[in-house]
């Protein structure tokens, strides 16, 4: 039986075309700039994502804890959502290495709250030294469902920074993933904000890296504290094939992954015990409740297993499901049915009342 891995979009393999231009690759030492491969990579993707400069690094932890210590100084506050990747996903590297304060505030409606954010602005003086930098947000927001954030909120988000001279860096992990959805390209999301993160490794299938993108300052500075970070990879270019690959022939495929996520959600809102978390736009995530089977969730999750289907426990009775490349409509009912046979089995081994 063929396991569906559902946890995330990581855990995609690389295409065969992606492994012939991995093998083809024409190499350097990237940390003198002289990897061709990496240097045709980050202009493709500043090109493609509306930027002056690109740099390419090894994950979207390293890309967003570059921009921040690029945007900002130790004692500087960040304000960004509270559930954000940043915030929960990222081992605390936001104070842990950056030396910044968090300033979280509360979204799990899946909006952008200017106002809120604007109460949350602090200048330096007095007591309030620490006083704020930068704005993050995040596109899609991981764990609010996958929800996309519009060209629009993002703009008035922008104008928010630029009216306290504050600097706006975008976690855009799955930023594809919001601009099939939405109908726009990705540098129309991008364009408000002084720099973005996107991954190569989640739904564009490449096997490592992320690129950030800004100004060319911006991306002279990261390159120094990408550097820092050891983040220096040499002949990169192995890695980078994959992901011109994954730019120029896996962003168009999208659409297939939130029909999949869409098959997902409808299927299961029909078995009994489960609650399908709603989002005002579905891209590639559902997330499911699964309290009301009285049951913990780790008992679901391996019984599920069993069955062949591979999911993501996030607390006590939350699970969390990511379409990706070869996730099909066939696949997305096969999972249907298992957790209909999961929750009748369990309700079947439940407590005689």
């Amino acid at each position: 039986m063929q396991m569906i891995d559902l946890r995330s979009d990581t855990v995609t393999q690389p295409t065969p075309e992606m492994l012939h231009a991995m093998a083809a690759a024409k190499l350097g030492d990237d940390v003198f700039r002289e990897d061709p491969t990496v240097i045709e990579l980050e202009r493709l993707a500043a090109d493609l994502i509306g930027k002056a400069e690109a740099l390419f690094v090894a994950s979207g932890t390293m890309g967003n804890l570059v921009s921040l210590m690029t945007h900002a100084q130790p004692g500087n506050e960040v304000i960004l959502e509270r559930s954000s990747h940043i915030s929960i996903g990222e081992g605390g590297g936001i104070t842990r290495i950056a030396g910044l304060m968090p300033r979280p505030y509360d979204a799990s409606d899946g909006t952008v709250p200017v106002e809120r954010i604007r109460g949350l602005i602090r200048r330096s003086g007095g007591h309030f030294e620490g006083h704020t930098k930068l704005i993050c947000l995040e596109n899609t927001h991981n764990a609010l469902g996958g929800v996309p954030i519009s060209v629009e909120e993002t703009q008035r988000l922008a104008a928010l920074a630029a009216e306290h001279g504050l600097k706006l860096h975008v976690d855009g992990a799955r930023l594809f993933n919001a601009a099939e959805v939405l109908g726009v390209s990705a540098a129309d999301l991008a364009a408000p904000a002084d720099s973005v993160m996107f991954c190569l490794s989640k739904g564009l299938c490449a096997p490592v890296g992320s690129i950030i993108a800004g100004s060319g300052d911006f991306v002279a500075r990261a390159r120094r504290n990408r550097r820092l970070l050891g983040g220096g990879m040499r002949q990169a270019g192995v890695l980078a094939a994959a992901g011109i690959i994954a730019l120029r022939d896996m962003v168009h495929r999208l659409s297939e992954d939130r029909l999949v996520a869409e098959q997902l959600a409808s299927g299961l809102t029909l078995v009994q015990g489960i609650c399908v978390e709603s989002v005002s736009r579905r891209t590639n995530m559902v997330y499911v409740d699964c309290r009301e089977l009285g049951c913990d969730v780790t008992e679901l999750v391996n019984l599920l297993a069993a069955m062949g289907v591979r999911l993501l426990a996030l607390g006590s009775h939350r699970l969390r499901m990511v379409t990706h490349h070869g996730i099909s409509i066939a696949d997305a009912d096969r999972v249907c049915g298992a957790f209909k046979d999961a929750a009748q089995s369990l309700r079947a081994d439940g407590p005689v009342e």
